[in-house]
């Protein structure tokens, strides 16, 4: 079977089944399974598929029509030009995602001492390792299947990134952290409208990295008010939050006695992350 066949009915496969970057994705999966480019079979349009490989690409291409997600089946992914490891059990990096390590580069100064809290697959806190003179990250991540994940990207960047597995909503936790200068967080903060409206490949990815509560808003209200104790006096915190979340996450950061509290805008012009400065 030539590839530029296989990879023609790939493309019509996804566009059917409603993949909106159908030809994309596409040639993702051809890449991955057979190591060529698309743009080869332009050139070359008689290379053959090696005839074991195809069964394996029809079964991930048959699972990514069903709504599975191709980061899921090509196993890694990347964000802020870092690659990860993905898979399930841990959320996927997502671009949106970039916005809040833009804001804390942005805050911070040299040899800062930054907390990464419900870190997942540790992309947050690798890319600020490793675009931050000097910084110290440490990770936190409750859940043991996202835990492994995060420590093999932390293996996979070499990175000095120091994973700790426990619960961001545990007081007792917060003892084994000196102040910091800054603390982060990409919470679970889907209510239960959005979890009743999931996207069907997010509804693959772990609940517990999603849900938020009823409206949304628990782990802002926790966190804030819990690791705020362990900020330096002039710190920030910064929060990803929803589409229509930033106001409320804002006042729930003004209610905490953060000052300076302001809202930065992802590349869709969505406020995407809210941050304020604790004193």
């Amino acid at each position: 079977m030539r590839l530029l066949d296989l990879h023609l009915r790939a493309k019509g496969v996804l566009k059917s089944a409603g993949v909106e970057d159908y030809a994309f994705e596409a040639g993702l999966l051809l890449e991955h399974f057979f190591g060529i480019k698309p743009y080869r079979l332009a050139v070359n349009a008689e290379i053959c598929a090696d005839e074991e490989i195809v069964p394996s690409f029809e079964r991930a291409l048959e699972k990514r029509a069903g709504g599975y997600p191709l980061q899921y089946i090509l196993g890694k992914w990347e964000f802020y030009g870092l690659p990860f490891y993905v898979g399930e059990g841990v959320l996927i990096p997502r671009p949106d995602t970039e916005t809040l390590v833009e804001a804390a580069m942005e805050l911070s100064g040299e040899n800062p001492m930054i907390i990464d809290l419900c870190s997942g697959s540790g992309c947050i806190a690798v890319a600020l390792e490793k675009n931050i003179k000097g910084a110290k990250v440490f990770a936190v991540e409750f859940s043991k299947a996202a835990f492994s994940y995060l420590e093999r990207n932390i293996e996979l960047n070499s990175s000095k990134v120091v994973p700790v597995l426990g619960d961001v909503l545990d007081e007792e936790l917060l003892d084994g952290f000196e102040a910091a200068d800054m603390i982060v967080s990409n919470p679970p903060y889907l209510s239960d409208e959005d979890m009743q409206n999931l996207q069907r490949e997010v509804g693959f990815e772990p609940e517990t990295a999603l849900f938020g509560g009823g409206d949304g808003m628990d782990f802002y209200r926790r966190i804030s008010a819990l690791w705020k104790k362990k900020l330096k006096s002039g710190g920030h915190m910064l929060f990803e939050v929803g589409i229509g979340q930033a106001g409320q996450v804002c006042n729930i950061l003004k209610s905490e006695g953060f000052s300076e509290i302001e809202a930065k805008k992802d590349l869709n012009g969505i406020a995407r992350v809210v941050f304020g400065k604790y004193l």
